[in-house]
């Protein structure tokens, strides 16, 4: 594995903490979302991160927020304002990449979401945000159950 291939997961999956970080605070704090960003990035304590692709995370996950949601909603047991606030990012990120960026693989996005959730949810909110994930899997990429091979073994 060269240096490059070892760091883009790595700005990526930071990329990601620091999303769910500025969702987080956009949730709770309703500021704008480019200014949460700006401060996250100047703070400068995300480490090196694909700073293009984190505003695309927020930017995207907020302006799109409604149709997450909606889609969230039938594999929830509550309300979404309800769920705790760290999961609903998080949940709301996973929900962006599964609808919208679907040349993100499956396991990676429930992966990162449930590492996410363990790294700033409550106990057992990683199981939470397991099966909200799957579930919402299912029905936005039906055709990925059936082919979960990594990209490279299906050339």
């Amino acid at each position: 594995m060269t240096n490059s291939s070892k760091r883009g997961p790595n700005i990526r999956h930071r990329a990601r903490r620091a999303a769910v970080q500025a969702l987080y605070e956009w949730q709770l704090t309703a500021n704008e979302p480019e200014s949460v960003v700006d401060e996250l990035i100047a703070s400068g304590g995300q480490g090196r991160l694909d700073e293009k692709y984190l505003r695309e995370l927020v930017l995207g996950t907020v302006n799109a927020v409604n149709k997450l949601d909606a889609a969230l909603k039938p594999h929830l047991d509550r309300e979404i304002a309800d769920v705790d606030p760290v999961e609903r990012a998080v949940l709301r990120l996973g929900a962006y990449e599964l609808v919208l960026r679907i040349e993100v693989p499956l396991r990676v996005v429930i992966n990162e979401g449930v590492e996410l959730a363990k790294t700033f949810g409550a106990e057992d909110g990683h199981k939470y945000v397991n099966g909200v994930l799957d579930k919402l899997a299912r029905t936005v990429r039906p055709e990925a159950k059936l082919d979960t091979r990594p990209r490279s073994a299906k050339r």
